[in-house]
């Protein structure tokens, strides 16, 4: 019986005294499964303290709750006592009387503990655990960070301190959600290169910018891994001076991509105006296009180092140089209808451009507004007209004196800047990667960058299954241990999916039918192997409050065939706990 009803966590009873009593399990034991591994009810009990016998709901069970659902499906925290009482409560590390206590102050005031606890030896003792427990490689490292914005004026989130901790200031700053309207926070997530598996975070200041926090999450990483030889791959804000010679001169190795901003890019630019590098293919693979030619990527070694030394490799993308085309072209004609637009707009009847410096501001505003400026520039025309106009009032006659009244009327043409055309697409595709590492080849460098992307989808994941923004609660403590859990569920949920697609490459599978209608699923995603055990059910007939027989789930062949490829019995689900 693998299918729910509307009964789940309730009873239904008939007149003959008899009662079924249905319970979801759901994917509680896929969940709880690395919980146990993990060893984590065990470290939030250490880290949260005990309690005493009038405490109705621990802390660190709370917790756990709190986590567990942000694993399998969010609910605000007024809400989760209604979401718990569906489900087994033993399966949750509740008894009945636990999951009737659940409540939004008792989880607030869980969530106050776990920000008063010490959350850094918490989170090292967790991620050491799963790093030896699933023989996670940290080989590699990827970091970037995110916005979480939020909605309203959060003025209490200042900084201010609690016991002796900061909390986080909510406040304006560069919103890569593309709303500089509202407040946020800056989430910062460190991953391995194994699976995409969290390895650190850090929640800071709404306003940080990226430059700066490289430097102290390297610190980190560094002890927390115990040492210095981790590639540590990042985006263009690691580019710095001090970034990279502070990672570079305690031995350590990165890998970053450099910005247009500095002159070793304009160099090489320049230089290929007249010389042809030679290009080395790395990788080579289906486009993302049907029908398309193969996207391939190349690489050629700069011929100078750096201006702090360090190695330059430059590659070139197929893609990217038709994406880099496209971009110009659509932008060019862009910037020639805006142009078109204003040269209408001064022939009309309304037109309120009267002086050249006027049409010129004009101009120059269309054109960077089309963002076209480099490609197209602005000409202007004028045309002054002479008409006469009589000089007093009355009838004409022919003894009546007129004035002679000039008007002046400018138009504008695109001019296209073939030059400066041709020397941006001599480089289309192109982009420089810059390393201290002198043992890589070229091709392991761009493998390195190339893996960046798969980070990006743990922040989509944060913000869009697991639901971070926007924030629903005002207290800035409880904010920063809320987004303790979201790691912590951001860890459960990699470790998941990682452990299904291992278990497909130990038996050799390419594909597993996990898609509905049992289509081929190349990469399965931890929200879809949850989803098809979210019907699951436990069923008990009871009469008169006495159990007569207990309707364990019938588990189909594609819910069997997951449960494998994690190593987890099937008992987990057809034996009570």
């Amino acid at each position: 019986m693998d299918e729910g009803n509307d009964l789940a966590g309730e009873v239904a009873r008939d007149a003959g005294g008899f009662g079924l009593t249905s319970r979801t399990l759901g994917g509680l034991p896929i969940v709880n499964h690395v919980l146990d591994r993990l060893g984590l009810p065990g470290l939030l009990g250490a880290a949260l303290g005990e309690v005493d016998g009038r405490t109705k709901l621990a802390p660190a069970a709370a917790i756990r709750l709190v986590i567990t659902n942000l694993v399998l499906g969010r609910e605000p925290l007024y809400a989760l006592g209604e979401w718990a009482a569906r489900y087994d409560p033993a399966l949750l590390g509740l008894s009945d009387g636990e999951v009737g206590a659940v409540n939004d102050d008792r989880v607030g005031r869980a969530l106050d503990a776990l920000f008063d606890a010490d959350r850094a030896s918490l989170l090292t003792a967790v991620m050491l655990a799963a790093i030896s427990e699933f023989g996670i490689d940290t080989a590699r490292l990827h970091n970037d960070s995110t916005s979480i914005s939020v909605h309203g004026a959060y003025r209490d989130a200042d900084g201010s301190q609690r016991a002796g901790k900061p909390t986080p200031v909510i406040t304006h700053g560069h919103s890569k959600d593309h709303r500089p309207d509202l407040k946020q926070l800056v989430w910062i997530l460190t991953v391995s290169a194994d699976g995409a598996v969290p390895i650190t975070y850090r929640l800071a200041d709404g306003n940080t910018v990226d430059d700066p926090t490289h430097v102290p999450t390297w610190d980190g990483l560094v002890a927390l891994l115990g040492r210095v030889d981790f590639l540590y791959v990042a985006d263009s804000k690691l580019c710095s001076r001090q970034a990279m010679g502070h990672i570079a001169g305690r031995g350590g190795r990165f890998v970053t991509v450099m910005p247009r901003s500095r002159k070793e890019d304009g160099a090489f630019r320049g230089w290929l105006q007249s010389h042809t590098p030679v290009w080395t293919e790395a990788t080579r693979g289906p486009s993302s296009r049907l029908g398309e030619p193969d996207e391939v990527y190349s690489t050629t070694p700069a011929l100078t180092p750096s201006a702090e030394g360090y190695r330059i490799v430059w590659v070139h993308s197929t893609a990217k140089a038709g994406r880099d085309a496209a971009s110009r072209m659509a932008r060019t004609e862009a910037g020639i209808a805006a142009l078109d637009a204003l040269d209408a707009k001064l022939a009309g009847p309304r037109n309120r451009l009267k002086t050249r410096a006027a049409v010129e501001q004009a101009g120059t505003a269309a054109l960077v507004d089309a963002r076209a400026e480099k490609w197209v520039t602005c000409t202007i025309s004028e045309t002054t007209t002479k008409t006469y106009k009589q000089a007093g009032p009355g009838r004409p006659g022919a003894a009546t004196n007129y004035r002679e009244v000039l008007t002046t009327r400018y138009t504008v043409s695109a001019d296209i800047a073939l030059e400066r055309i041709a020397y941006d697409a001599a480089s289309d595709g192109c982009f420089p990667l810059i390393t201290c590492d002198r043992d890589l080849d070229d091709a392991a460098v761009l493998a390195a960058y190339r893996y960046q992307p798969n980070l990006e989808r743990r922040h989509h994941l944060l913000k869009s299954v697991q639901d971070a923004a926007p924030i629903l609660l005002h207290s800035p403590a409880r904010i920063e241990a809320l987004f303790c859990c979201q790691f912590l569920a951001l860890l459960i949920a990699a470790l998941i999916e990682r452990e299904v697609r291992n278990g497909m490459t130990r038996a050799a599978l390419d594909t597993i039918e996990l898609y509905p209608e049992l289509r081929d699923c190349k990469a399965p995603s931890t929200e879809r192997i949850l989803e098809i055990f979210t019907t699951v059910s436990r069923h008990q007939l009871h009469r008169d409050g006495t159990p007569v027989q207990t309707f364990q789930p019938e588990l189909t062949a594609q819910q069997q065939q997951v449960l494998d490829l994690l190593g987890l019995p099937h008992r987990a689900y057809t034996q009570q706990a």
